[in-house]
């Protein structure tokens, strides 16, 4: 990645390793720049910057972005979720063009899966 990426999220976190770990092993983005407030993580494009915030985030708080990652399989994906201390939610959609599940980072953040057909 040349430079600072022209498109992506930022993730807000207590936890900054634990949440990093989650993104990188699961969808196996690369750390490209790291500090003790942020990790910035790459893949095919995608660039998700996980980052402490200014001041600690409360226990209960209700997200308004949600993530969407293409993965290869909802079941592997889930299963590895769950390992890495997400959650697997229920339910699975589908249109002509891809299928979509939904799970939950290690912080509660729903990310929904997508399967291309």
């Amino acid at each position: 990645m040349q430079g600072p990426a022209k498109h992506g999220v930022i993730v807000y976190t207590n936890d900054l390793d634990r949440l990093t770990q989650f993104y990188s092993k699961l969808f196996d983005m690369q750390i490209v720049k790291s500090s003790e407030q942020m990790h910035s993580l790459v893949s095919d494009g995608l660039n998700i910057v996980i980052h402490l915030p200014p001041e600690p985030l409360p226990e209960a708080r209700y997200n308004t972005v949600k993530l969407f990652i293409t993965v290869d399989s909802h079941a592997e994906t889930h299963e590895q979720a769950r390992q890495l201390g997400g959650q697997s939610m229920d339910g699975q959609w589908a249109n002509p063009i891809f299928s979509v599940t939904n799970i939950t980072d290690c912080d509660g953040n729903i990310i929904q899966l997508r399967v291309f057909s």
